[in-house]
């Protein structure tokens, strides 16, 4: 890929900016502030990948966190994305309290403004106004007290932490957070009048403690002006959180900053145009490309990096360490955007898991800024290293990253929910070709298996089946020939799970029976985690993105296939609803058992397109958008686990969608713009223009790239990547006979 010096790509990016709406005002962080079941969104304040995320503090427990009453304090940080958060600190007025649940004060979203680089807020119950802005290791907090005196700052903790109060206007501590620390430096731009300490409720005059939920308070005199705090964070000690904040805030007034914060979103959101479809579309577009740019995130200070996979601080060698990423979710199409957008970023990435291998011993699946987070299934760092060298992003040590993937595929156990090596059921699998299930009703004997998460051992056998296939297609790139033919007989193992007698992937005993009773929608418990994960049969069935025209075999042929599909989309709940979303929690935008909500169904509404019925993506894919996203707080329909459903927003809202990772191509959809301009960072740009495209007009008449015809619905990356336009006649009735020949 050519890239261009990074002043000429920025001055791109401004001088479209400067001839465009300040497309910066369609974000709005309080849409997904109600959750459809489980999981709300937190209307973070922070620059893009930066260690500093902030927001309110609303009711304790409280998932929908729009509708909290009342606010408890305001976040110093949240180290790990939906984890909580740490440390945080409160305004009050009047009489000394330091029971948050007296001090919380109501406010009203009908007098709040937020945006990703700034919130304000008023604490009506003190009437005192609070609004805040970031740089991308430290905050700054303003106070508006209208008391003349007995005003307060409150700093607290949740867990085990230390305070210190240093002369007149100093702050510093830490707090504990999962067995490593987040130390933090905070100066106010007034003098204390008072101050000290407490624990247990009970207030003491002593200016520095530690302990688990303890806390620290500073009261000011007669004041005539705001009072700022600006905090540094660090997660290397004190005086690293100090010389962060000097670095990123001495001498810039709170304006400044939040200037400047502001500029750093219209240049990051200004890399997609859009033109045409409804405001609203507009909203929902954007503000998903905000949540896009959440993670993963930058945690060098100063050229150096906290690593918890070693428990030690390393030099960054000049290129940045991320952390903060669930592959499961992620590799789909957070990755996949990024690298469109940002391919020398997603480099370092890439590179980041390599020093977490070599640190730990693993490469990780859910890596955090203290270690590796052993959640769900499948070793996607396959993916993630596999689609950024397949796509030439080649600035990293490929060699060590194959070695540290390899270890993973034969050598780390499959387990649902835990990390280590292999353990006798991995050993099955690598010797059979599918992971052994156990009936329903029967007693799990192998103590190792997590209790609520089960075996989930189709979707196991999919998930590494794909993941080998990742693996193969890496070993073929580095010249080992037998490796490749190894992965890519392991990438074939899904075949061991389906059931020609039912025409599903389901559960196969150690001894090569089929579990029974089966039932596709039911079977498998909570989740039909026995089984699979999150999600039923009807959904999995679906999840051999490495090997499509094999799967459609499977499933019948051709026509047979898009039955199938068009019956996922159909197939009603065999119990109530409420009783179905009981088990199924996490299945949120129900369409028959199509779940918009979670991450195994993203690719299916594209499956269509390699059966030689487009038209039916198209209009599944605007169904699905038009029904189950929104620009208000119950507009995100599943849990977005920090990139992955917005990025199957942005993309699908363009008009196309990477189902392969790996495979460099992209499926097209139907775009919600008339245009949309992708600024690439080699100075090209990429555009789909979508002619008299509509609510209506959402089906694809004809195509040209680049001015020559295109009869097939897939467009690859190096389409993109070069630059060029695709272009769309769209009408309101389906063309049958276009795209039918994969």
């Amino acid at each position: 890929m050519r890239l261009v010096p990074g002043f000429l790509w920025l001055a791109l990016i401004l001088l479209n900016a400067c001839n465009s709406k300040d497309i910066s005002m369609y974000v709005d962080p309080n849409i997904g502030g109600v959750a459809p079941l489980l999981t709300t969104k937190n209307p973070t304040v922070h620059r893009p990948h930066s260690m500093v995320r902030v927001f309110p503090v609303t009711k304790p427990g409280l998932n929908d966190r729009y509708l909290s009453d009342k606010i408890y304090g305001f976040a110093v940080n949240m180290p790990a994305y939906r984890m909580g958060h740490v440390t945080e600190l409160m305004p009050t007025s009047g009489k000394l309290i330091i029971d948050k649940n007296e001090y919380a004060s109501l406010y009203d979203h009908d007098q709040e403004e937020v945006h990703p680089w700034y919130h304000k807020v008023l604490l009506e119950d003190s009437n005192i106004e609070a609004d805040w802005t970031t740089t991308e290791r430290a905050v700054i907090y303003r106070f508006k007290y209208t008391s003349k005196d007995s005003n307060n700052v409150i700093l607290r903790s949740g867990r085990k932490a230390s305070f210190k109060i240093i002369g007149n206007n100093i702050i510093q501590g830490w707090e504990e957070f999962e067995k490593t620390r987040q130390f933090f430096y905070a100066e106010f731009s007034e003098p204390f009048g008072k101050s000290g300490s407490f624990d247990s409720g009970k207030i003491k005059t002593e200016t520095e403690i530690a302990g688990n939920g303890v806390g620290v308070y500073v009261g000011f005199d007669a004041l005539e002006k705001p009072v700022e705090v600006r905090i540094g964070i660090s997660y290397i000690d004190e005086n690293q959180a100090a010389a962060n904040l000097r670095k990123e805030m001495s001498d810039k007034a709170f304006e400044s900053v939040k200037e400047d914060s502001h500029q750093i979103w219209m240049n990051e959101l200004g890399k997609i145009q859009v033109e045409g479809g409804t405001e609203r579309q507009k909203r929902i577009f954007y503000t998903s490309l905000y949540r896009c740019n959440e993670r993963m995130v930058n945690i060098s200070e100063d050229g150096r990096y906290f690593s918890g996979y070693d428990g030690k601080i390393h030099d960054d060698g000049g290129r940045p360490f991320f952390v903060d990423d669930w592959l499961w979710d992620t590799y789909r199409s957070l990755h996949p955007l990024m690298l469109i957008l940002n391919p020398l970023q997603q480099a370092d990435m890439a590179e980041s898991y390599i020093r977490m291998y070599e640190q730990s011993g693993w490469m990780p699946g859910f890596p955090q800024f203290y270690g590796d987070f052993p959640a769900m299934i499948g070793f996607h760092s396959a993916a993630l290293v596999w689609d950024t060298y397949q796509k030439g992003i080649k600035n990293f040590d490929v060699e060590k990253a194959y070695e540290g993937l390899k270890k993973n595929a034969t050598q780390a156990t499959m387990l649902p929910w835990r990390s280590g090596p292999m353990c006798s059921l991995d050993s099955f699998y690598l010797k059979n070709g599918w992971y052994p299930a156990l009936p329903e009703d029967s007693a799990e004997t192998f103590s190792k298996v997590d209790g609520f998460e089960k075996r989930q051992a189709v979707a196991l056998t999919l998930e590494h089946s794909y993941d080998d296939w990742c693996l193969a297609q890496l070993a073929k790139a580095l010249d080992k020939k037998e490796d490749y033919e190894y992965f890519m007989k392991r990438s074939k193992n899904y075949r061991n799970v389906f059931n020609p007698a039912t025409g599903f992937m389901a559960p196969k005993m150690a001894n090569g029976k089929w579990v029974t009773p089966f039932d596709p929608q039911l079977s498998g418990g909570v989740g039909s985690r026995s089984y699979y994960a999150e999600n039923n049969a009807w959904t999995w069935n679906f999840s051999v993105q490495q090997d499509i025209p094999d799967l459609i075999a499977l499933l019948g042929g051709k026509e047979a296939f898009v039955k199938r599909v068009d019956a996922l989309f159909n197939e009603p709940t065999h119990i109530s609803k409420w009783q179905f979303m009981g088990q199924f929690p996490d299945a949120t935008g129900l369409n028959g058992m199509f779940v918009t909500g979670n991450e195994p169904s993203f690719h299916i509404p594209y499956l269509y397109n390699y059966a030689g019925h487009p038209w039916k993506t198209q209009r599944r894919i605007r169904e699905i958008m038009d029904m189950w996203f929104d620009d208000r707080p119950l507009g995100i329909p599943g849990d977005e686990d920090g990139g992955g459903l917005c990025s199957w927003y942005v993309f699908s809202a363009m008009g196309f969608y990477p189902v392969t990772p790996g495979s460099g191509e992209y499926a097209i959809g139907s775009p919600f713009f008339t245009s949309v301009k992708i600024q690439l960072p080699n100075g090209e740009t990429f555009s789909v223009i979508a002619k008299e495209c509509s609510k209506k007009n959402k089906y694809i008449q004809s195509a040209t790239l680049n001015g020559e015809e295109l009869n097939r619905p897939f467009i690859s990356h190096t389409d993109i990547e070069n630059g060029g336009e695709l272009r769309l006649v769209m009408g309101d009735r389906p063309n049958k006979e276009w795209g039918t020949n994969p």
